[in-house]
């Protein structure tokens, strides 16, 4: 089964990002502490992260051209995510430093056990952008417009912007937020947390929720992810469920996984892949990515993704 939808070809880049960057620090413990109580950590890391800067690296490093359009603030941890994304060859020429604003921070807590995370993290308000704001530019520029709906008014005129032009839609979502109703209709590509519809739609079931999202937004594609046990789509009338793979080595850390199954999704699309194929890339990339600690630390190129797919 193939995506539902071509991609205009006369574009600088392949996919162009917009929204949340973050710098993490990343501390693992023997066990998630009990409240009230004190633990020794194992180890700890400083480490670039944020959903889209994130899934545009993970393109990067497969080889698809990216742009990154979003806010830093003029802090020590702007410059270290700024130059994470520039080292890793992400064009970050229409990103923006905010003068005295703070860039977005997260204290993730990692259980060695399992490699599963809890995530503690601050966002600036003034690195939010209004509609009037919105860098309609990567929309004109790019095959894919990914995002997530934190500065919900810019991201509906992207969206906007991105259908008049045949601008592929995506989004990462994890939670509800302001204006959905508005803004999913313009969205081609709706991938979710695994909770997400069933919360959305008051409906248990999975396969009825990810039906009712289709229904309800017209969606070209709708899915969820679920972790070490792969991934749910639906497209066409057809679902198509895939496993997870195994983490080589075992898992470290999931920071970043979610982020990782969109940049393999994406990769599928960009290189007209069938949708179950690209949704085995997109469980390749984030088993991959689990590898080690840090949301980008791992994320796979083209040859580790294929070495992992034949052994399966």
């Amino acid at each position: 089964m193939r995506f539902p939808f071509d991609l205009p070809d006369d574009r600088d880049f392949d996919v162009a990002g917009f929204g949340t960057n973050a710098v993490d620090f990343l501390i693992r413990v023997p066990e998630y502490p009990e409240f009230n109580s004190k633990v020794e950590l194992s180890e700890y890391i400083r480490a670039a992260g944020g959903e889209v800067a994130t899934t545009m690296v993970g393109l990067q490093r497969l080889g698809v051209r990216t742009l990154y359009a979003g806010r830093f603030g003029d802090d020590d941890a702007g410059d270290f995510g700024r130059e994470s994304l520039r080292a890793e060859g992400v064009d970050i020429s229409l990103a923006e430093s905010v003068a005295g604003a703070r860039t977005q921070i997260a204290f993730i807590i990692i259980d060695e056990r399992n490699g599963e995370r809890t995530v503690i993290w601050r966002r600036d308000h003034r690195l939010a952008y209004s509609a009037a704001e919105a860098p309609l530019e990567i929309a004109e520029r790019s095959r894919i417009l990914h995002f997530t709906p934190h500065d919900a008014e810019a991201c509906i005129a992207l969206a906007r912007r991105a259908k008049e032009l045949g601008t592929i839609v995506s989004i990462d979502l994890d939670n509800i937020f302001p204006r959905l109703e508005e803004l999913l209709p313009l969205v081609d590509i709706l991938i979710t947390s695994a909770e997400l519809p069933s919360r959305m739609f008051a409906v248990a079931d999975r396969h009825k929720a990810l039906r009712e999202m289709h229904s309800r937004y017209g969606s070209a594609v709708v899915g969820i992810t679920l972790g070490e046990h792969g991934s749910l789509l639906y497209s066409g009338g057809q679902f198509v469920e895939t496993k997870g793979f195994q983490v080589p080595g075992g898992c470290q850390d999931t920071t970043g996984a979610g982020d990782s199954f969109r940049a393999g999704l994406l990769y599928g699309v960009v290189n007209k892949m069938p949708v179950d194929e690209s949704a085995r890339w997109a469980n390749a990339v984030a088993a991959l990515k689990c590898r080690r600690i840090g949301a980008r630390t791992s994320l796979p190129s083209v040859v580790e993704v294929t070495t992992l797919l034949k052994k399966h």
